[in-house]
């Protein structure tokens, strides 16, 4: 991340990069080759829907700003809560009589999808929603507009200057979701589809292109 990006208003407090790495990697480095041109050359935003969800702006082969998958900012996730106002937020601390790993695990683990509707399946969701059950759709709209917003920031942190949307992860599975997501920011640059994720094989491509002297390894 860049410094500018790591300020978060309260100066012991500071941004973090955490991320699906290598999936979002994996996948940028994946659609550089099918346009046959460098990952290095391209500005893309890479979207990555599972269990957690991160938003990642890859600027010329470095992710230059990244919304906190775990337990910090963006949009809520099957299972994780995302950005939560903080003066509820610390109320709730103060109030609930929750320990701090209690806490902890309402944020992540019991949040987003399984806090509202009892489950961290987006399938399940999916199948409620259809059914007509209209708490599940309002959940399922809330995750794409939270995602959305989450691309929109990334554009411009870009600048405006996006090569291509791309969107990851089990939830890429879900058309409804990802066609709703695409409606909304396709305005900023063409989406591509990757569903699911292989971070094995990201890790192997990855020694490989240190193997081949294409890039140096890092120590992180």
């Amino acid at each position: 991340m860049e410094p500018v990006a790591r300020i978060s208003g309260v100066p012991e407090i500071s941004r973090v990069s955490i991320f699906h790495a290598l999936n979002q990697k994996a996948m940028a480095r994946r659609y550089a080759k099918e346009v046959g041109k460098k990952y290095t050359d391209l500005n893309l935003i890479v979207v990555h829907m599972g269990g957690g969800v991160s938003v990642g702006a890859h600027e010329k082969g470095r992710v230059v700003d990244v919304f906190n998958a775990l337990d910090g900012d963006g949009a809520f996730s099957p299972e994780r809560a995302g950005g939560l106002p903080s003066g509820a937020l610390i109320k709730m601390c103060y109030e609930s009589g929750l320990t701090e790993a209690e806490m902890r695990k309402k944020i992540v683990g019991n949040g987003g999808f399984n806090a509202y509707l009892g489950t961290n399946d987006a399938r399940d969701v999916e199948k409620r929603v259809n059914e007509g059950d209209k708490e599940a759709t309002l959940i399922r709209d809330a995750f794409v507009y939270q995602m959305s917003k989450n691309i929109g920031a990334m554009a411009a942190v870009l600048s405006g200057k996006v090569d291509a949307i791309i969107m990851t992860g089990g939830i890429a599975y879900d058309k409804a979701i990802t066609q709703m997501i695409s409606d909304r920011v396709s305005f900023i640059a063409p989406v591509k589809l990757y569903p699911g994720e292989d971070e094995l094989l990201a890790l192997a491509q990855g020694a490989l292109r240190v193997m081949n002297g294409e890039e140096e390894a890092k120590a992180y």
